[in-house]
């Protein structure tokens, strides 16, 4: 790495460092007025705290790093400006590019960091932070979860599970399969079990009870009785995951975007008008991330107009542009959810637009 690049790295990452943790205290020290006595009654452990905190910022990071971005990349550049760096460094042939090269780089890294969070973190820890908060931080309520319907129109196929036995959904307890004919209409076979078990990609029952039904709805004998007597046995034609039933009992706002492509893949039944906002929130999330980098590229040109012109010029057009940007952002959500637009064009009109005001901003500087 170029001694240059170390230079602006370190000079940028103490303040980002800096606006990170600030952003995050607030959110820390506002949620701890209405928790901390609720945690001391609990006793819960400082491990459960910690991935309490962590997990109730979880679905706010996308929008915690663009603004720790922002204000980094202006003090930086503010900086750079106010002591003639930026002069020095191209008067010696450096490229305006190469010097806010790490800056972007930070950006690209963070976006990534987002992506994370949204499609592993939050999916598997915002709903316990939710649920630890409002059963007064009693740990061990959190780890099951009862009485979950799910439909597979697809398929035919609906499950009534009375207990998810552990976090992942992959042990289910006392589970009911009624699977339906797929012209409609009669049943074509049931089947209850103790437990069911996903292994290596297939549902294993336990104790299983078969019954099978005639076109007519009428019960008639097994096909397959040795079969049906094993006590373990693989359903290996049910091809749902324990996702589906994790999805049940969590919010829309907590899924990842793999998890609501195939809500809408097992759900054809939906409304047209569900589907639409299903499929705007899927691309919202998507471009999410970008904002990193699309704030990163016009708090650039604004931090130098902070260090040549005026400082309250500059703090003031980034901070017009960030809330431009996340007002056209809710904009296009309204106009997108009442079926004024495509929802994919809504989606990612703003991320466009911006960026290409980012970067006409860029270029000029150069």
């Amino acid at each position: 790495m170029r001694i240059l690049t170390r230079y602006v790295l370190r000079e940028f990452l103490v303040p980002f460092g800096y606006c990170l943790t600030g952003f995050i205290a607030i959110y820390v020290l506002f949620d701890l007025f209405g928790s901390f006595t609720r945690m001391l009654n609990a006793h819960i452990s400082f491990g459960d705290a910690v991935l309490y905190f962590c997990a109730y910022l979880a679905p706010y990071f996308h929008y915690i790093v663009p603004a720790a971005l922002m204000l980094a990349t202006l003090y930086t550049m503010w900086q750079f400006c106010r002591h003639s760096e930026i002069i020095a460094m191209r008067a010696s042939g450096v490229s305006f590019l190469a010097i806010v090269k790490p800056l972007l780089a930070v950006a690209l890294v963070m976006s990534g960091a987002v992506i994370w969070v949204n499609e592993w973190f939050v999916p598997r820890k915002a709903q316990w932070a939710a649920q630890m908060k409002t059963d007064q931080f009693d740990v061990a309520r959190l780890e099951k979860a009862d009485n979950i319907v799910f439909r597979n129109a697809a398929a035919s196929r609906t499950w009534n599970v009375n207990e998810i036995a552990d976090g992942d959904g992959r042990s289910l307890r006392g589970v009911r399969v009624m699977i339906d004919r797929p012209e409609g209409g009669a049943r074509l076979m049931n089947v209850s079990a103790d437990r069911a078990d996903y292994l290596d990609g297939e549902w294993w029952f336990t104790n299983a009870k078969v019954q099978h039904y005639d076109a007519m709805g009428q019960e008639v004998a097994t096909p397959t009785p040795e079969l049906d007597a094993l006590p373990l046995r693989c359903f290996a034609g049910f091809d749902d995951e324990p996702v589906d039933f994790l999805m049940q009992n969590r919010p829309w706002k907590f899924s990842s975007v793999s998890d609501r492509l195939r809500y809408l893949r097992t759900h054809p039944e939906l409304t047209a008008e569900a589907r639409r906002d299903a499929i705007y929130d899927i691309w919202a999330e998507i471009m999410a991330p970008w904002a990193c980098i699309i704030i990163t590229l016009f708090a650039i040109p604004a931090g130098i107009a902070s260090g040549r012109q005026s400082v309250f010029r500059g703090i003031l057009g980034a901070l017009g542009l960030y809330f431009a940007f996340y007002g056209v952002t809710i904009g296009m959500m309204v106009v997108a959810k009442n079926g004024w637009c495509p929802p994919i064009p809504a989606a990612v009109a703003p991320d466009i637009l911006f960026l290409a005001l980012g970067i006409r901003a860029f270029m000029r500087q150069r």
